[in-house]
């Protein structure tokens, strides 16, 4: 087995979880479970024997939270994006500066993985796969019909524990969602990919000929300082933006999904967040001053205000830096409608 290089995206504004979550301190960089930061749980997931040290992708904006969240020298590099242009053409500058043999592995700096001796067992079984040439991800089996994420339906035994995919499919409603989960066939899109270099910038080059011509010059005319490669601006800010999935995964042919069970979340949203944490006996969690009396499946985060709350029932209430916000948990995913989300 190869050695795995991964690669760490960090991005994004990270509406869903306002107020904590802004743009000068996004939730890959604090603490929502546990003493570590999302990103720095995303290192210290990576940092055992078969992986090298990783290669960060990340816009301007956040590269000091970077340099302040790592250890000196933790980094095998970081690469500077000039402009925000979703996940296709970051994992490609970060494809471009590897071997073409090397395995990859793209994973999001903000998920939450519980277990993680089952998720370096996906790793390697994938990273078997995609030396073969496979595109690979991992599928998380599903817990519930949920509607927040994407779902792939798997087809052919592979072996190693993995499948071809027969189809990727965009987010679901509830009712569709459970005939998925009851199908059995169906897994989460985790958003997590193992390939090697040299096959995804193939098929980038197969289906997007474009994007991989401006990846190309934009690598070619970059600039490495002080442990960062700083892309040519130029070439890169032309591209058109568009995800790993609709640019690659949905159009290749040896594409392949690893099923398994991580006690992973996005952590995409407050209910999400909420259900992550150890809870008392009645479901309730706080972090921060609080006091609960007569409450079930309450979620409390207050960055020093005091909250009392009493007879309420699968309600999350948050207080941060003078902004407060009151949702029923079931009405999480409205929290980027608000006006004060959109004005981040």
């Amino acid at each position: 087995m190869n050695i795995i290089y991964p690669i760490v995206l960090s991005g994004g504004g990270g509406t869903r979880l306002w107020p904590k979550s802004r743009p000068d301190r996004p939730k890959p960089f604090q603490n929502l479970i546990g003493e570590q930061t999302f990103f720095q749980s995303t290192l210290a997931r990576l940092d055992e024997a078969g992986f090298a040290s990783p290669r960060v992708v990340s816009g301007e904006a956040h590269t000091g939270l970077i340099s302040q969240q790592s250890n000196h020298g933790q980094l095998a590099e970081l690469i500077v994006e000039p402009a925000a242009k979703n996940t296709a053409p970051a994992i490609a500058l970060a494809a471009a500066r590897l071997d073409p043999d090397a395995v990859m592995l793209v994973c999001p700096s903000d998920h939450h993985i519980s277990d993680e001796p089952a998720f370096r067992n996906a790793v390697q079984a994938a990273a078997r796969l995609a030396e073969a040439g496979w595109l690979v991800t991992l599928g998380i089996d599903p817990t519930g019909p949920e509607t927040g994420f994407g779902y792939i339906e798997r087809g052919d035994d592979l072996g190693s524990g993995g499948f071809k995919v027969r189809r990727f499919v965009e987010k679901p409603d509830e009712k569709t969602a459970g005939s998925f989960v009851k199908r059995g066939t169906f897994s989460w899109n985790s958003g997590i990919f193992i390939f090697t270099a040299g096959q995804f910038l193939r098929e980038l080059e197969r289906h997007r000929p474009e994007m991989a011509q401006s990846i190309r010059e934009s690598v070619a005319g970059g600039q490495t300082e002080g442990g960062k490669f700083h892309p040519a601006s130029v070439p890169f800010e032309a591209i058109k933006g568009e995800s790993i999935d609709y640019a690659v995964m949905e159009n290749a042919e040896k594409v392949a999904v690893i099923p398994v069970s991580m006690g992973w979340s996005d952590i995409g949203n407050w209910q999400a967040l909420r259900d992550a944490q150890t809870k008392d006996n009645d479901g309730n969690a706080a972090l921060g001053r609080a006091e609960l009396v007569d409450c079930k499946d309450v979620f409390v985060m207050s960055d020093g205000a005091r909250v009392s709350v009493v007879g309420l029932e699968d309600v999350i209430i948050v207080v941060d830096g003078g902004e407060v916000l009151v949702i029923a948990a079931k009405d999480a995913q409205k929290v980027g409608q608000l006006k004060g989300a959109k004005d981040l």
